[in-house]
C-alpha cells in the first residue's frame, strides 16, 4: 500500500511539474492583466490577445532593455502576443493568411519601429526565433495625446475593409495599416 501511495504521490508530482512548465499557457499577473484588442470586418475577427504591462514610473525604453529579445521585444508581458484572424491580411504590405501568429516589434532603431509577424505560436514571450518570421512591417510612428501608462494594442475598423493595428505605451505609439482580402 506503501508503494502505491508513494507511486500515486510520485506520478501527481511529475504532472504538476509539468503542468507548471508549460511555456504556452496564459499566466495571471495582476501587474501585466491579459488584455484584448479586435475589430470586426463582416464577421471576420481580427483580435490581438496580451499582457499589458505599466509603466509604475519607470521609462519605456529602459523597460524594454532588460529583455533578452532585444531589439526585437515581445510588445507585452508574460506570455507571447497573439494575433488571431478569421480572414487573410495584408499588413501594411505583408500577406497574412488566417491563422494565428505571435507579434513581436523590432526595436533596433527605438524611434522606427517594425511590426513583426511571428508562425511560432503559444510561446512564453521571450522565445523568439527569426527563422519563424513571416515577416518585418515598418509602422508609422506618432505621440499619444498623453503618456499611455499602461501598453495598450488596439485594432480599429477604419470602414470597408480596412484597418490599423496600434501599440502604445509610454510617450511613443506605431501603427501600421491592414486590408482584410
Amino acid at each position: 500500500m506503501k508503494h502505491l501511495v508513494s507511486c500515486a504521490l510520485l506520478i501527481a508530482g511529475m504532472l504538476f511539474a509539468a503542468q507548471a512548465q508549460r511555456p504556452w499557457s496564459r499566466r495571471p499577473d495582476a501587474q501585466s492583466p491579459e488584455a484584448n484588442a479586435k475589430a470586426d470586418f463582416g464577421g471576420k475577427i481580427v483580435n490581438i490577445n496580451y499582457s499589458a504591462p505599466s509603466l509604475r514610473g519607470r521609462v519605456m525604453l529602459d523597460i524594454m532593455k532588460g529583455d533578452s529579445t532585444m531589439p526585437v521585444w515581445r510588445a507585452g508581458a508574460q506570455d507571447a502576443t497573439l494575433l488571431h484572424t478569421d480572414a487573410d491580411l495584408d499588413v501594411g504590405g505583408l500577406a497574412v493568411p488566417k491563422g494565428e501568429y505571435t507579434l513581436f516589434v523590432n526595436l533596433a532603431d527605438p524611434h522606427h519601429w517594425q511590426l513583426v509577424v511571428n508562425k511560432q505560436i503559444h510561446q512564453w514571450g521571450l522565445s523568439y526565433d527569426k527563422g519563424q518570421d513571416l515577416g518585418r512591417v515598418n509602422m508609422t510612428m506618432s505621440k499619444p495625446p498623453a503618456s499611455v501608462e499602461t501598453m495598450k494594442w488596439e485594432v480599429a475598423n477604419s470602414g470597408g475593409n480596412h484597418g490599423k493595428i496600434e501599440l502604445a505605451w509610454g510617450d511613443m505609439a506605431g501603427s501600421v495599416n491592414f486590408s482584410v482580402k
